[in-house]
């Protein structure tokens, strides 16, 4: 069953994002960081697909090709990873920091988490997908950092890593009770830090779940 293989793989993908937390100390890579989540994800028989590791003013990159460029203490991390079992994908971001958040972080975060929690609970049958990339950009605009919001909110994820429905500003697919997709506003500022949060949501007949059980709260490491 898809929605069987659609929250394993997200629990498999859980379980990398606590490999790489387990494995952040100060001098240590983001590529070396990707390797972590690789190792996690192969050890749970899935197929690695891909990995965006960004700490200090690379997690400002939404995508950002990581590097050996090393974690330091005060950096913010963003980690973007997924993996593919039994023909389903997993995509799953979240933010850690190593050692006392830069100045500022906290506000954003919680105003990305803001603009995850309002687009979610737009979800439901019947509502057009260009809603659900409203419900996000509205928080995020009133807050004033709209111009720092440079991507659509979410992408269809199955058997494909991005796949209808896409979650943009202009698209009027209305939305039916089986669909998944992802849900991962963000906000990033040049030269000091981004934020990113993803969930993937199952559009249900009330509403929509999330197949990740991990906290989108900040990890400090």
């Amino acid at each position: 069953m898809p929605g069987a293989a659609l929250q394993e793989n997200a629990r498999i993908a859980d379980a990398a994002h606590i490999a790489i937390r387990d494995a952040l100390r100060d001098g240590i890579t983001e590529r070396e960081l990707v390797k972590v989540a690789k190792v996690r994800f192969e050890a749970d028989g899935a197929r690695f697909a891909f990995g965006i590791v960004g700490a200090g003013v690379h997690s400002a990159f939404p995508h950002h090709l990581s590097s050996d460029t090393p974690v330091r203490t005060g950096d913010a991390i963003v980690v973007d990873i997924g993996g593919k079992k039994d023909g389903y994908f997993s995509d799953i971001t979240r933010m850690s920091c190593l050692g006392h958040p830069p100045e500022g972080y906290q506000e954003v975060h919680d105003l990305v988490d803001a603009a995850t929690k309002a687009a979610l609970a737009a979800i439901r049958p019947g509502v057009n997908a260009r809603m659900i990339d409203k419900a996000a950009r509205d928080v995020i605009d009133a807050a004033g950092y709209g111009a720092f919001f440079t991507h659509r909110t979410g992408h269809g994820l199955g058997s494909e890593i991005h796949e209808p429905p896409y979650l943009t500003g202009n698209n009027d697919l209305v939305l039916e009770e089986g669909m998944v997709f992802t849900v991962e506003p963000g906000v990033y500022l040049p030269g000091q830090f981004g934020v990113r949060l993803e969930e993937v949501a199952v559009v249900t007949g009330g509403g929509c779940r999330i197949l990740s059980t991990l906290s989108r709260d900040l990890l400090i490491a």
